[in-house]
């Protein structure tokens, strides 16, 4: 607990200027179990300021130099797994297993792909007498979110130490302790003074003051849309580079080719996972108008054998919502998609009825849902699957577009059917046939969903200058 109230800034664990505490609520038990400071505008400063100290001697290390400072920190995070699992468990509610199995390992897998781009990675390529150089772009201000804070914090972090550029680490205040231990796994693995920077606080007096900063030559951002907008014009002022992965509201197409119960079943667990609390969950479900009941009927079997429950218990499959800010959003769609004439298959207000303190959902799903209603439009960011029919491939299509957001889509079916629907579909993403997580493809989202690509070689990309040397082959 010893940094839990100080922030890293130029290689040391520092007292924040003004002292401010806040509680950091453990969301199973709705009690706090431990405090972090608030930074301010005055540590913001300091942080950049060492950021931007480090930069000219860290800018010119080799290629080999940092590939081998990537291997020292994942090496460290290795170290600390089980400290990261324990962490997120309790800042966020993960079910254990699924801290261990899903968000530590997304942190390290990130980091191993980031390692694997960056050693045949070209940062030089000649056209004709020009030389086309790939330049770090500067001082990187990257700000997290609490849902999967090991993998946006190393999706982040390892792009930019693999292009030599210098940061300023803001995790999400609301589950700051994984982002805590991750600054001592950066600590511990040397990487020097200054080149990596962590301040806690809120987004108004830290992460706004980091993207408005004239010092800061880029901005990564992943959270909420409406705060993407916050940051976007806060950074406007300095005209910098902004990157941003934001809200998402995706669809998943269960063609008439499709396994339909199989489909379903899968559909629901991948609404559900992580309690529903991810960017890119298929939260629309899109199935043939004849199909529409028997869809209801498997995908009530599917979330009746999810375990609600104690995220220290090794048989929990869905945590609580990570606040009571959250738990009352949700509570407010549920009850505006009864309101507005959803069939509620199962679920529905409150919470379990074996659980009566902790931020728990009951495990929804809607049926007869149509894309004007509130729960097809809004993200809900919970255990909650809205089921929607549709009477011909075109309207699957037209339903999937509409919508402001543009993250992910899914599409179900025999596979040569669901290559064709991919193209149509306005999304940064398509999973075809719920595949397995590919580390090396790219990630971010069209429309409001955001704008920049993250993972492997794609993050690399977006922490780079171009800079052309004409004339240089003459």
């Amino acid at each position: 607990m010893s940094n839990h109230l100080k922030f890293f800034i130029n290689g040391e664990w520092v007292e924040p200027v003004v002292p401010v505490a806040l509680d950091v609520i453990d969301p199973s038990t709705e009690e706090p179990f431990t405090q972090i400071a608030l930074g301010s505008n005055a540590d913001v400063d300091k942080a950049v300021a060492a950021a931007k100290a480090a930069f000219p001697a860290f800018s010119r290390w080799t290629q080999a130099e940092r590939l081998a400072l990537l291997k020292r920190i994942l090496w460290e995070y290795e170290k600390r797994a089980e400290d990261i699992a324990q962490a997120v468990s309790r800042e966020m509610g993960a079910p254990i297993a699924f801290a261990r199995d899903s968000q530590v390992a997304a942190g390290h897998g990130h980091l191993s792909a980031t390692i694997t781009a960056l050693e045949t990675y070209k940062f030089t390529e000649d056209r004709g007498t020009t030389r086309i150089v790939k330049e770090p772009i500067g001082v990187v201000a990257l700000i997290t979110p609490w849902n999967w804070p090991l993998n946006q914090i190393t999706c982040k972090v390892g792009p930019a130490i693999a292009t030599g550029c210098t940061m300023v680490l803001k995790p999400s205040e609301i589950a700051p302790i994984s982002g805590v231990i991750f600054a001592e796994v950066m600590e511990a693995a040397g990487v020097p003074k200054g080149v990596f920077n962590m301040v806690n606080g809120t987004g108004p007096d830290v992460g706004q003051v980091m993207a408005g900063h004239p010092d800061v030559d880029m901005v990564s951002f992943t959270g909420s849309t409406r705060a993407g907008i916050i940051v976007a014009k806060t950074a406007a002022d300095t005209v910098k580079r902004v990157a941003q992965e934001l809200g998402g509201k995706s669809a998943n197409i269960i063609l008439p080719d499709a396994d339909l119960k199989q489909a379903v079943a899968d559909g629901v667990t991948g609404c559900f996972g992580n309690s529903g609390q991810s960017c890119d969950a298929p939260t629309r479900m899109l199935v043939p108008r004849a199909w529409h009941d028997e869809a209801l009927n498997v995908a009530r079997e599917a979330a009746e054998k999810l375990v609600t429950g104690d995220p220290q218990a090794e048989g929990t499959d869905l945590g609580p919502v990570v606040s009571k800010v959250q738990f009352d959003k949700i509570q407010r769609l549920i009850e505006a998609g009864i309101s507005e004439g959803a069939t509620l298959v199962i679920g529905g207000p409150g919470r379990p009825e074996n659980l009566n303190r902790g931020y728990y959902i009951r495990p929804t799903v809607f049926g007869n849902v149509n894309n004007k209603m509130t729960i097809a439009r809004e993200e809900i960011f919970g255990p909650v699957l809205s089921i929607l029919p549709y009477d011909s491939e075109e309207e699957a299509i037209e339903i999937a577009n509409d919508t402001p957001y543009g993250l992910a889509a899914y599409v179900q079916g025999e596979p040569e059917h669901a290559r064709k629907i991919a193209p149509y579909l306005r999304a940064g993403s398509v999973y075809l046939n719920y595949p397995d997580w590919d580390l090396f493809s790219s990630f971010g989202g069209y429309k409001q969903s955001g704008n920049g690509r993250e993972y492997a070689d794609w993050g690399i990309h977006d922490f780079l200058e171009i800079k052309s040397v004409v004339g240089y082959g003459n």
